[in-house]
C-alpha cells in the first residue's frame, strides 16, 4: 500500500465516536497511526531493497543507447559533402581529426571493430581465406567475444544491420553470429539492387526496383528498431553498416547527376610528379593519364551521389531518436571502415596502405556529455570502439588493444593519451606487406621487401617527401624501437608501446 493511501485512512478515522466516547476515538486514531507508520516503514525499506537490486541488474536510466553507423570506403574528404551528417553530427558532437585504422581493408577492420584487436591479434589479415573473411573469423573463435556479447550480457538490446564481414552468408545464408538480439546481414556485400538480406534468420531476395535500393531498405529497417527498441525499458546497441559508398557505388535513382561535372580532389599528393623518394613498386607506376583522371573524376561522383541516401538514413535516425524522446540519451557514432585513394600518390584507387589516404578515416560522435562543435586532434585507432562502447554502457571491456575514447569526446583533458598507433599490412607484394608507426609527427613505414619511408608530418602532411635517407638517427632509431614494440604487442603491452615517450 502506498504511503498516501493510509495518510488518507488516517484522515478519515473518527475523532469522535457514535457514543460520545471521545477516549475511544483518540485510542482507535493512534493504533491507526502507530499501524500506518510500521506498515509504511517497511514498505519502504522493501522498496529499498528491491531498487538497490534491480539498479545493479539493470539500471536502463543510466545506461544510454548506442548508434553506431559504419560506411564503407568513405574517405575523410567526402564528408564534407553530407548536409546531415555535418549539422546534426559534427556540429552537434565531436570530430576526430586524427581517427585512423590499423589495417585499412574492409575485413580487418571490420574485425577490429568488434573486438577491439589489432589484426596481428584477432587474426584476420585479409578479406578471404586463408588470411581472413568472415569463416576464418567465426571458425577460429573471433564472434564468441565481441561488443555485442558483451552489451547483451549486461542487459542491452542489440541489433545489426548491414554488411557484416567479408564472403558472409555464402556457406549459410541464415546464419546469426551470437550476441545480436537482431540480425539483418547484408548476403550479397555490395550490390544495392538484386541482392539478399538474412532477416533474423530467413532469407529475403530484393529486386530492382526503386524501393529495392539497399541503402533506402537499410534506413527503414534501422529506423524499425530503432522505433521498438527504443521504448523498451532496456537500452540498445545498433550497429548500421551501409555498403555505400563502396564499389560499384550505385547511387538512387532520385540521386543520380547531383554531382554531375564534380571533380575529385586534387591536393599536392594527386597524381605526385616525383615519386623518386618512394619505394622502388611506386616509382614503377606511370603518371595517371587523362583518360584516367576523368575515370577518377566519373567514380567520385557516383561515390557522393551513392552517399546521399546514407546522409538522408543520418537524418531519418537522428528524427526517430527525437520522436522517441531517446535523442539526448543516445550515442551517435559515425565512422568508416578505410579510406580510399583516388588519384594520390598515383593510385588510382584503392586502400589497404601506410599511406594517410587510406588509414585517415572520419569519425563524429554526438551524445550525452559531448559538447557540440568539439574537435579532437589527438590520435584515435578503430581498436578504440570495443573500450569506448563498454565505458560508455558501463560494462566490461574485456582484453582488447584499445582505450575507451569517452574521455575525448566529453573534451577532457587527456595528457597521458597515446602518442602512437600501429598501421599494419599482411596479403599482398611488397606495398602491402608492411608495418609501420605514426605518431602526432611522423610516420615511418618498413616494408616485407625492406625498404622504408619516413615523413615529417607536420611540415609535409600529404606525404611528398620520404626522409628515411637524410633523417636523423636518432629519430629514425627512436621511431624503429616503437614499432617494434608494437608489432605484436597485445592489451596492455600495446597501451604502453602507444604511450612510450
Amino acid at each position: 500500500m502506498k504511503p498516501d493511501r493510509l495518510l488518507d485512512g488516517v484522515d478519515a478515522a473518527p475523532t469522535r465516536g457514535g457514543d460520545g466516547s471521545l477516549v475511544k476515538a483518540v485510542f482507535l486514531v493512534i493504533v491507526a497511526c502507530l499501524a500506518a507508520l510500521l506498515v509504511a516503514g517497511c514498505a519502504a525499506i522493501g522498496a529499498s531493497e528491491i531498487s538497490q537490486e534491480e539498479a545493479a541488474v539493470e539500471t536502463p536510466d543510466e545506461q544510454p543507447n548506442i548508434l553506431f553507423v559504419l560506411t564503407d570506403d568513405l574517405d575523410y574528404a567526402s564528408v564534407e559533402k553530407m548536409p546531415n551528417t555535418n549539422s546534426l553530427l559534427a556540429e552537434q558532437g565531436a570530430s576526430f581529426e586524427n581517427a585512423s585504422v590499423s589495417q585499412s581493408l574492409c575485413c580487418p577492420s571490420r574485425a577490429t571493430i568488434l573486438t577491439g584487436l589489432y589484426a596481428h591479434n584477432s587474426g584476420i589479415q585479409g578479406n578471404k581465406p586463408p588470411h581472413g573473411g568472415f569463416e576464418k573469423f567465426r571458425d577460429e573463435g573471433g564472434e564468441a567475444d565481441t561488443i555485442a556479447t558483451r552489451l547483451r550480457e549486461e542487459g542491452y538490446r542489440t541489433g545489426y544491420l548491414g554488411k557484416y564481414l567479408n564472403e558472409y552468408g555464402r556457406d549459410d545464408p541464415t546464419y546469426i553470429p551470437p550476441g545480436w538480439d537482431e540480425w539483418y546481414g547484408k548476403l550479397n556485400e555490395t550490390k544495392l539492387y538484386d541482392y539478399g538480406i538474412n532477416e533474423n534468420g530467413e532469407e529475403v531476395s530484393y529486386g530492382s526496383e526503386p524501393e529495392d535500393y539497399y541503402t533506402d531498405v537499410l534506413s527503414g529497417q534501422a529506423n524499425d528498431f530503432v522505433r521498438h527498441a527504443a521504448p523498451e525499458e532496456e537500452p540498445f546497441f545498433a550497429l548500421v553498416a551501409p555498403t555505400a559508398p563502396h564499389g560499384p557505388a550505385t547511387p538512387a535513382e532520385r540521386h543520380e547527376g547531383e554531382f554531375a561535372g564534380e571533380e575529385a580532389p586534387k591536393p599536392p599528393s594527386f597524381n605526385e610528379e616525383d615519386v623518386s623518394d618512394k619505394p622502388s613498386w611506386r616509382q614503377e607506376d606511370e603518371l595517371l593519364s587523362e583518360e584516367e583522371i576523368d575515370g577518377i573524376d566519373t567514380y567520385h561522383q557516383k561515390r557522393l551521389e551513392s552517399l546521399l541516401a546514407v546522409d538522408e538514413m543520418v537524418g531519418s535516425l537522428v528524427e526517430e531518436l527525437e520522436a522517441a524522446g531517446e535523442l539526448d540519451n543516445t550515442y551517435i557514432v559515425f565512422t568508416s571502415d578505410n579510406g580510399w585513394f583516388a588519384g594520390e600518390h598515383r593510385f588510382e584507387s584503392g586502400k589497404d596502405r601506410a599511406y594517410e589516404e587510406s588509414a585517415h578515416v572520419p569519425l563524429l560522435v554526438r551524445g550525452p556529455g559531448v559538447p557540440a562543435a568539439l574537435t579532437v586532434e589527438e590520435l584515435t585507432l578503430n581498436t578504440d570502439f570495443a573500450a569506448t562502447f563498454a565505458e560508455l554502457a558501463g560494462v566490461e571491456s574485456g582484453e582488447t588493444d584499445g582505450r575507451s575514447l569517452a574521455p575525448l569526446m566529453r573534451g577532457e583533458d587527456t595528457p597521458s593519451w597515446r602518442s602512437a598507433v600501429l598501421l599494419e599490412g599482411f596479403v599482398g607484394k611488397g606495398d602491402r606487406v608492411f608495418g609501420a608507426v605514426r605518431t602526432g609527427t611522423h610516420k615511418y613505414v618498413e616494408y616485407g621487401n625492406g625498404e622504408e619511408e619516413l615523413y615529417d608530418l607536420e611540415a609535409d602532411p600529404y606525404e611528398l617527401e620520404s626522409l628515411h635517407e637524410s633523417a636523423d638517427p636518432d629519430l629514425i632509431e627512436d621511431l624503429k624501437t616503437k614499432l617494434e614494440a608494437l608489432r605484436d604487442c597485445s592489451g596492455d603491452d600495446c597501451r604502453e608501446a602507444e604511450d612510450a615517450e
